[in-house]
């Protein structure tokens, strides 16, 4: 009989039988037809149930019929547990889930290959050196020049490619006049070929696209881009975008499934390297430089020379450069010369998403696998339970020939059952929760983009994660069960108390695994706690800023002229002008110098601010005065106490002179001011002036401005209200200027701590279903254990035992369990601090409140989980179980 023959019987047991019983009747009618007696016929055959079950063991796979047989039976024994199998299903669901959903963030920022054919031959190229303020640092930016004679040294084993940041540029297309956000991408000519990608319409760039400044004024959009700007209209073929003063030409869109090598980021527009007028600036690094082997090349043996040629051509060519480092000291010079260049693994794309969140997701991942270790020992401790209480039933098994192998299957079959129960809904939450927690790492100006596909790799992740759970919830209990001998069992077992000591150590990892969740999220929600509070200096509230652009650039009267017609609309209260936000993403630094001494050792932040900036912004002033209308810079300028403290120790400075670098105008201090937060909060107080938003070059006439914020405090409680109507009144000023953006302080100042708040919310979720998984494993054994025990305790009463005795021989090894348990949490806790002590802002895990609340909060836990077990063996009535004896 054929294979799927038998497979196809094992499903139909019960016809197959009616079958085999009709074919044998057949014959037997059969030989009475041909004379024979009937009874001798029958006889001559055999009997009727050896022959069924001989015929069918020959038409069956016995293996699957068994497999089958399990399933039923322990569809049934979860069936008649609805409740214990119920809140197991719903254990490993969240526990499953949650795995899941972090390694489809993890996995498509930090793994996932680009869509590219030789992706594993990709490389990125860095440099790593001693940092202004003596930290090492990574540079990954490099000049054009010098990516151009790499490029040429290597040619004969791979190829170089360039490709800047996805920056958020404004854009306009030519019928409109609205000016538009986009991604856009300076490319070298080569990147789309090297990386095998066919167009979805039109064509892509080609090298013969970057072979000059200027001269291939094309653009090619993604397809992203063109589906949900243009709903994949083929006649954008041809139009114009323009950017800045330049105008660029549609000529293609690129595949489906490419967005660019910045992970997160998806790109909308290409345009050729060359196009961007800083490739041609020796000392200006822009863009990353990637390294592909060509085809056949051994990465083993030939990265390390390519990584050493590569090192020594660019050395020679930033020594020869005349114009890289001008103006630096030779100390500056020798420390920006001595690097070291370093090529990653570049398959998965490169971004700062995921140099920001490489190790917060590692601390993701770390708790939602301890989420599903508790769950997984709580379950595993259910089954052991079960498993005890049916042990009689193995035994019998065992009597009547089960083979060991069986009962492992058997009892895996039922591990099985759940994991898969739980799969189902864990994938439902797996699908909700992944972009809610990518939502909330989006800052509403640039929001991250990924692809979160539910593919091949997400579904061998949860294959391999339901084998995983299966084994850690039923291979110890169905070993256990297997392992049954008999006639001890029938007897009342070898060892009655074996479970629960198996279920004790359960609970002692269990409180182990929860403490340690309990310490590392009390940490994280403290870190951002204490980073939400940090004093700022400031006020945030009703400030609105209308980041504004000028095109090639407007006099300094321009701009003060229209904020003067802001501060006429209604609804505003004041408006000021500065360079750009505080807390935003510039900054922008200069040496400084003393009475011409040499430079500062470390940089200094400078701000461009108007006349009533700080008044606006709610910043005394400690010394001095603000700055005047007729105030220009270089010229006057204002500085923090740290730049104060740090230049003019013991000094009042107010009157005292600066310049930006040896040899540059001299600016006179006029006031002093707090110390407030300018571009990181997490980062300390650091010095800091500010300048006349009034430049004015040598010759004493005002410089233009291409770029400032409109400060607007508002009289309303929402300043958002008023964004449209601000930005309308620019607009029809029709003086060159236009808002690129517009967004709130507050707002800024709440994107600096959404790492921080994403992994505090987590971590306080995981926490509080770590402590519920405990709580619920705690009750259920102390639960069996008075069940158990319950004759004992009876006996203990009758003989004069007092209630406090029966609480402690109820509750004495548990509560010894936990404090083994939450000892060896805390120990694992320092240790895996210790690994993540960057992410923390003044929380050290040795203070004692993170060592408390933990250990608080798993007492509580374990206190209410006892009590109702405590009551249930109070209330044991030892009449009843004397009689019963």
């Amino acid at each position: 009989m054929s294979l799927w023959s038998r497979i196809s019987n094992a499903f139909r047991g019960d016809r197959l039988n009616r079958e085999i019983d009709e074919e044998m009747q057949s014959h037997i009618d059969e030989a009475i037809a041909s004379g024979r007696d009937p009874g001798e016929a029958r006889r001559a055959f055999g009997s009727a149930l050896l022959v069924r079950e001989t015929s069918h063991g020959i038409r069956v796979a016995g293996s699957l019929e068994s497999l089958l047989a399990d399933i039923r039976f322990g569809w049934r024994q979860l069936w008649r547990n609805k409740v214990t199998s119920l809140a197991a299903v719903l254990s490993l669901a969240l526990g499953i889930g949650s795995c899941v959903a972090a390694f489809r963030l993890i996995d498509a920022l930090l793994w996932r290959p680009l869509p590219i054919s030789g992706a594993n031959r990709l490389f990125a190229l860095s440099r790593k050196l001693i940092g202004p303020e003596g930290k090492p640092i990574e540079d990954r930016y490099w000049s054009t020049p010098d990516f151009n004679v790499m490029r040429t040294a290597v040619k004969d084993q791979a190829d170089l490619i360039a490709i800047s940041d996805a920056d958020r540029t404004d854009i306009t297309w030519s019928t409109d006049d609205e000016i538009e956000k986009a991604h856009v991408v300076y490319v070298s000519g080569n990147m789309f070929p090297l990386f095998g990608l066919e167009p979805a319409l039109g064509r892509l760039l080609a090298p013969a696209d970057d072979r000059g400044p200027g001269l291939a004024p094309y653009a090619v959009l993604s397809c992203d881009y063109w589906n949900h700007r243009f709903g994949r209209d083929p006649r954008v073929l041809g139009r114009s975008v323009h950017i800045e003063d330049q105008v660029f030409e549609i000529i293609g869109v690129g595949p489906r499934d490419f967005t660019g090598t910045e992970t997160g980021t998806v790109t909308d527009l290409f345009l050729p390297l060359s196009m961007n007028s800083l490739s041609t600036r020796n000392g200006v690094s822009w863009h990353h430089t990637f390294l592909m082997l060509k085809p056949g090349v051994n990465p083993t043996t030939t990265l390390e020379p390519l990584r050493q040629h590569l090192s020594a051509v660019s050395h020679a060519f930033e020594t020869a450069c005349s114009t890289c480092f001008r103006g630096a000291t030779q100390a500056t010079r020798d420390r920006l010369l001595n690097k070291t260049l370093v090529l990653n693994p570049a398959g998965a794309g490169i971004s700062e998403l995921q140099k920001e969140y490489r190790r917060y997701l590692g601390v993701l991942g770390l708790l939602v696998v301890l989420v599903l270790l508790i769950a997984c020992v709580n379950v595993a401790n259910m089954m052991t339970a079960q498993a005890a209480a049916r042990a009689q039933e193995m035994a019998l098994r065992i009597s009547i020939g089960a083979g060991r192998r069986r009962l492992i299957q058997l009892i895996l079959t039922q591990s099985a059952l759940l994991a898969l129960l739980a799969s189902a809904v864990g994938a439902l939450f797996a699908a909700w929760s992944a972009p809610f927690v990518l939502g909330l790492v989006n800052p509403p100006d640039t929001p991250a983009r990924l692809d979160l596909p539910a593919d091949g790799r997400v579904l061998l992740f949860g294959l391999a994660l339901i084998l995983v759970v299966v084994l850690l919830l039923g291979l110890l209990p169905a070993l256990r069960a297997s392992a049954v001998r008999p006639v001890a069992a029938l007897k009342g077992g070898e060892d009655p108390h074996s479970p629960r000591r198996f279920m004790r150590v359960a609970i002692a990892l269990q409180v182990a695994f929860c403490v340690l969740v309990l310490f590392l999220s009390s940490l994280f929600v403290t870190s951002f706690q204490r980073l939400q509070n940090r004093p700022l200096g400031f006020s945030t509230d009703r400030l609105l800023l209308l980041q504004t652009v000028a095109g090639k650039g407007q006099l300094p009267v321009v701009w003060d002229q229209t904020a003067e017609a802001l501060r006429a609309a209604p609804g505003v209260d004041s408006v000021a002008i500065a360079g750009w936000p505080l807390l935003g993403r510039i900054k922008i630094n200069t040496d400084v110098s003393i009475n011409n001494g040499p430079p500062s050792p470390t940089p200094v932040f400078f701000l461009y601010i108007s006349p009533g900036w700080l008044s606006t912004m709610k910043i005394p002033l400690i010394a001095g005065r603000d700055f005047r209308p007729e105030d220009a810079s270089p010229g006057a300028a204002i500085v923090n106490e740290t730049f104060a403290k740090t230049f003019f120790p013991g000094e009042d400075p107010v009157g005292r002179t600066f310049s930006r670098g040896v040899h540059h105008p001299i600016n006179k201090i006029v006031g002093v001011t707090p110390d407030v937060p300018d571009h990181d909060l997490r980062e300390p107080n650091r010095a800091l002036f500010y300048m006349p938003f009034n430049p004015v070059g040598d010759n004493g006439a005002p410089t233009p401005a291409e770029f400032g914020t409109f400060v607007v405090h508002t009289k309303a409680g929402n300043p958002l209200a008023l964004a449209d109507s601000l930005r309308q009144l620019i607009a029809e000023r029709r003086n060159g200027l236009r808002v690129s953006n517009v967004t709130t302080q507050l707002d800024l100042v709440r994107d600096q701590t959404i790492r921080e708040r994403l992994i505090a919310t987590l971590g306080g979720f995981f926490a509080a279903v770590a402590l519920l998984l405990a709580g619920i494993g705690l009750y259920a054994v102390l639960n069996y254990s008075v069940l158990q025990r319950r004759r004992e305790i009876g006996i203990r009463m009758a003989i004069g035992s007092s209630r406090t005795s029966i609480v402690r021989l109820v509750t004495f090894d548990s509560f010894l369990m936990i404090a083994l348990g939450g000892c060896a949490g805390l120990v694992l806790g320092f240790g895996a601090a210790r690994y993540v002590t960057s992410l923390f802002y003044q929380v050290k895990a040795t203070d004692s409140e993170m060592i408390v609340l933990p250990a608080c909060a798993i007492l509580l836990t374990a206190l209410l989980a006892t009590l109702p077990a405590v009551l249930r063996a109070l209330r044991t009535d030892p009449t009843e179980i004397l009689r019963a004896e």
